[in-house]
């Protein structure tokens, strides 16, 4: 708490600078590293051939040049990332303690300066240093605590199985430890007193030298400090949201805003660790480091600031330039946030993808399937994706319905290839289901179109042939085209044929083969760009044979704990389900660290 109440006095003067500069730059580098990471990692697969990265060909993938060519760039601009943060804080930190006023421009002209001089002779050891360094201080960013990424479940059970390397990894980690605690202060020497590398690790070890255990002791705090404020953040933040949605839980509408309003709070604690650990990791290093030389006598050697234009004019552009930095890197977030969201933007890697949740006919297990309202259900009930059946009626409509008669779900004993649109439109296909679903209609494929253009869902479009429809594939393509639906939705069916007719018509329309069985080789099926297999034929190799041919599989009707389970855990990129609370449950669970899915789970009871 000392060190804190210090760090707090010294940055009194450029508290502002340090906040501004850490958001502006994690911004900034957020909007730039994932693009230029995702298009860098994207050519590489195609160089070496691949579609879809799995376990079956990673170490392959990992040996070609390329990746390590490419494994090689980003480890270097991921130092020099680091270098430039670590620069600013010491700079700015250092520039308080002497009580003097920085600006923006002279902190990023002092870290790219400071960060140039690791690739002088001499210093480019600095940059193993800091790949070494980052996990272990960098808050957040490498910790199982608040990532939501999962251990694949084939590697937890092959460490339990194999104990050396649990204790190999342990003894690693202790080793590393050892190193840390040497080199705590070389930043400091490097950066402020403008050491090279090795006069930096002297220094460093001599300054620590007698105090290892306190300062291990010292780095637990800053950690822990730091998770505290991060769990009394969300805690306070999912109370809120659950309060407020147990007060009103009667209007749908104020479920789905908190809902959102509960991922919002998770999300942004999780960037905010990420974002201000570093700086405040280093920060309180550097408080002990002026701590440690004040108390053995050595002499405190300050950093000069930069000069630059003090004039108005200067500063105007200053600042407009930092408001278009900041407006044009917000609107590559969000670019990139609505094309995770919208499946644009998604790793074809095995455990890194994210899983998909499709309604089955809708929220069919509590609304009429196919219908508007189920629709509308399994919106509430946040699914990815819709999926639905349609029908070209006798006077060339494409209408949704799975039945190719109206006595299950209508109680009328005729085929719906024999009736008109204005004959269907009539059919009361609610009442089967519940008397409160009286008088539900069969809705247009147009009308599904819009309203899932309307409220950002996709659709599984499932066509069902009879035999008596004229055109049919084209008119599908066609509305799907006029409606500019293509990017948001495929076009699945259970006769191949109708996906070469499909592919014939339009080659650029996703189509899914929906199969009870698959067995033998995938890529025969060149009119599917993505399979869907009955989840009981989903096994782990078929999964990874898909995926190396680049392509999707969903897994269709999942509707248990254990099925959906199952499917998470072979990768599937889509579970067609008639229980989409369920499902997403399933996901979170999977995805999340078991100490948050606990921790929110708690919340959820109190």
């Amino acid at each position: 708490m000392r060190t804190f109440g210090h760090l707090m006095r010294m940055l009194q003067k450029n508290w502002k600078i340090l906040l501004g500069f850490e958001l502006l730059y994690k911004l900034v580098s957020f909007t730039i590293s994932i693009p230029l990471f995702g298009q860098l990692f994207y050519g590489i697969m195609r160089l070496n051939g691949y579609g879809y990265i799995t376990i079956d060909n990673v170490f392959e993938f990992a040996s070609s040049p390329f990746t390590i060519i490419l494994v090689l760039l980003w480890l270097f601009l991921l130092a020099a990332y680091s270098m430039l943060d670590i620069s600013a804080v010491l700079f700015i930190l250092d520039q308080s303690g002497q009580k003097k006023k920085v600006t923006l421009l002279q902190t990023i002209k002092f870290s790219v300066m400071n960060a140039a001089r690791m690739f002088r002779s001499g210093n480019v050891r600095l940059i193993l240093m800091l790949l070494f360094i980052i996990p272990f201080l960098n808050i957040g960013a490498a910790s199982g605590f608040v990532t939501t990424f999962s251990i694949p479940e084939f590697i937890l059970e092959y460490v339990h199985s194999h104990p050396w390397i649990l204790i190999a990894f342990t003894a690693l980690a202790l080793v590393c430890l050892f190193f840390l605690l040497r080199w705590l202060y070389v930043f400091p020497y490097f950066t402020l007193e403008k050491c090279s590398f090795r006069e930096a690790v002297k220094k460093s070890v001599v300054l620590g030298k007698m105090h290892r255990a306190v300062d291990f002791a010292f780095l637990i705090v800053i950690q822990v400090f730091y998770y505290l404020i991060y769990f009394l953040f969300v805690s306070l933040g999912l109370k809120a949201v659950y309060s407020i949605s147990t007060a009103l839980s009667g209007l749908s509408f104020i479920k789905i805003v908190s809902a959102s309003a509960l991922w919002l709070f998770l999300l942004f604690a999780q960037l905010l660790v990420v974002a201000l650990g570093t700086p405040f990791s280093y920060a309180c290093i550097s408080i002990h480091y002026f701590r440690r030389k004040m108390e053995c006598g050595e002499k405190i050697i300050h950093t000069t600031a930069p000069e630059y234009e003090r004039s108005r004019r200067m500063k105007r552009r200053l600042l407009i330039a930092q408001l278009a930095v900041a407006l044009l890197s917000l609107m590559g977030a969000s670019f990139m946030v609505y094309g995770f969201n919208t499946g644009k933007l998604k790793l074809q890697v095995e455990y890194l993808h994210a899983t998909e949740v499709t309604a089955h006919r809708g929220a069919s297990a509590i609304y009429p399937e196919n219908t508007m309202a189920a629709f509308q259900g399994a919106l509430d009930q946040d699914a990815d994706w819709i999926e639905l059946d349609i029908q070209q009626s006798a006077d060339g409509e494409i209408f949704v319905m799975h039945d190719t008669n109206l006595k299950r779900t209508a109680g009328i004993n005729r085929n719906t290839w024999e009736m008109t649109w204005e004959e269907l439109s009539q059919a009361d296909v609610g009442s089967f289901f519940g008397s409160e679903f009286a008088g539900e209609r069969i809705p247009l494929l147009s009308e599904v179109i819009d309203f899932a253009k309307e409220n950002n869902v996709r659709l599984n479009i499932e066509i069902k042939p009879t035999g008596h429809e004229t055109d049919f594939e084209q008119s599908v393509v066609d509305l799907i085209r006029e409606k500019n639906f293509e990017d948001y939705c495929v076009v699945t069916s259970q006769n191949y044929s109708v996906l070469e007719r499909l592919k014939e018509y339009d080659e650029d329309i996703k189509t899914v083969y929906v199969m009870s069985l698959a067995y033998g080789n995938m890529n025969f099926f060149t009119a599917a760009d993505a399979f869907s297999v009955e989840s009981s034929n989903v096994t782990a190799s078929l999964v990874s044979r898909v995926h190396n041919a680049g392509k999707e599989i969903y897994a269709w009707t999942v509707n248990t704990k254990n099925s959906i389970n199952k499917m998470i855990d072979r990768n599937v990129d889509n579970i067609i389900t008639d229980r989409v609370p369920l499902a997403r449950q399933c996901i979170f669970d999977s995805d999340t660290s078991d100490l948050i899915t606990e921790y929110v789970n708690f919340i959820r009871k109190h």
